[in-house]
């Protein structure tokens, strides 16, 4: 439902008595800009359960009512000042997504202890490459292994919050944990085997900031320790370990994240990947915009040094609920670990979940 609903329904619950009318405007805002319906309707639910009696019936026929309705007319000042405290709640390009996401302000507390999502949940259950990286398999199987261009991929990401104002300070600490799996589901012929997979945990603190920019708000700044690897051995054992730090961004509906980090194991005793900063680089800036339920992507790595890098395009478009289609294509090197040498080409689609 489009926030340009409430007015005219309000109007019509003008003498129905509200508590706490501030606290309950805030929320019924958040709500209001949730994009998937079985989403936003939950949240509906949820704050009708908490709500004073006399505010649940106004909750129930925002959630109710549908997105195409528009006010006849202004509100007049004889509304109870409670009331028209709900109804100016400001249009949907005013809701920070990222203070909901890192939970910025009182309202967006959920507490400690709760998984939210953190990267991109997909799973492409087609993902066509240019070329195969068949090489580190060679002396680690017998046979080396044959891979077919064509595969399953998909990722799965979560964060919860650890503490909640660190010391009697505005810092939060966040545990992310995020795997991608590669998986030779239709090469029948070799088993079926997940030809790779990544294991990514992380330690991050938040801190929200208030900071104005023109054309820009900054909304957080992160400081956050990073390990990944692929779990194997011998030829094909690749990792390492990163401190970051990171800021965000927003300007509407656009948001940016952009991190630099420090590789820590850079010792070259028990080192599989020694040179894996000259193809990652030292960061990386991440794009996206939101329209209409869609939401494009753009996530760049770069060594300006080496010239390598990558580049990963993303557009998630609306199916059913919070399930939308999505479609990735990458250029350049790293897309897993055990490419992060290697150079390639990707096109990949399937479904992507929108919390």
């Amino acid at each position: 439902m489009k926030p340009s609903a409430l007015p005219l329904l309000l109007a019509g619950l003008a003498l129905a008595p509200l508590a706490h009318s501030n606290e309950l405007s805030i929320r019924l805002e958040r709500c209001s800009v949730l994009g998937d319906a079985s989403a936003r309707l939950a949240c509906y639910d949820a704050l009708a359960k908490a709500a004073p009696d006399g505010a649940v019936a106004i909750i129930n026929a925002v959630a109710d009512a549908p997105a195409s309705t528009q006010p006849a007319a202004p509100l007049t000042p004889v509304m109870p000042a409670a009331v028209a405290a709900v109804t100016t709640i400001p249009p949907e390009a005013s809701i920070s997504r990222m203070v909901q996401w890192w939970e910025l302000d009182q309202p967006a507390k959920r507490g400690v202890f709760n998984f939210r999502p953190h990267r991109d949940n997909y799973l492409l259950l087609a993902n066509y490459s240019t070329s195969s990286n068949d090489g580190p398999f060679k002396d680690f199987t017998p046979a080396g292994l044959e891979s077919q261009h064509t595969e399953l991929t998909y990722q799965i990401s979560f964060k919860m919050k650890m503490i909640e104002q660190l010391l009697s300070t505005p810092i939060d600490l966040w545990f992310g944990y995020t795997q991608q799996s590669y998986w030779q589901a239709y090469n029948r012929a070799a088993s079926s085997p997940f030809r790779e997979t990544n294991y990514q945990p992380e330690l991050m603190l938040t801190t929200p900031l208030a900071l104005k920019l023109p054309g820009l708000d900054i909304r957080y700044a992160a400081l956050g320790a990073v390990h990944q690897s692929n779990g194997q051995t011998s030829t094909l054992s690749r990792s390492w370990n990163r401190v970051y730090a990171e800021i965000g961004a927003e300007h509407g509906d656009l948001a940016l994240a952009l991190r630099l980090w420090k590789r820590l194991d850079n010792a070259r005793s028990n080192n599989d990947n020694l040179d894996i900063v000259d193809y990652m680089g030292h960061g990386d800036l991440r794009a996206t915009y939101r329209f209409d339920g869609h939401e494009l992507s753009v996530t760049g790595r770069r060594n300006f040094q080496k010239r390598h890098g990558s580049l990963q395009l993303g557009w998630a478009f609306p199916m059913t609920a919070n399930l939308k289609g999505y479609l990735q294509a990458f250029s350049g090197y790293g897309q897993s670990l055990v490419d992060y040498n290697y150079s390639q080409k990707s096109l990949g689609a399937g479904f992507l979940i929108d919390f």
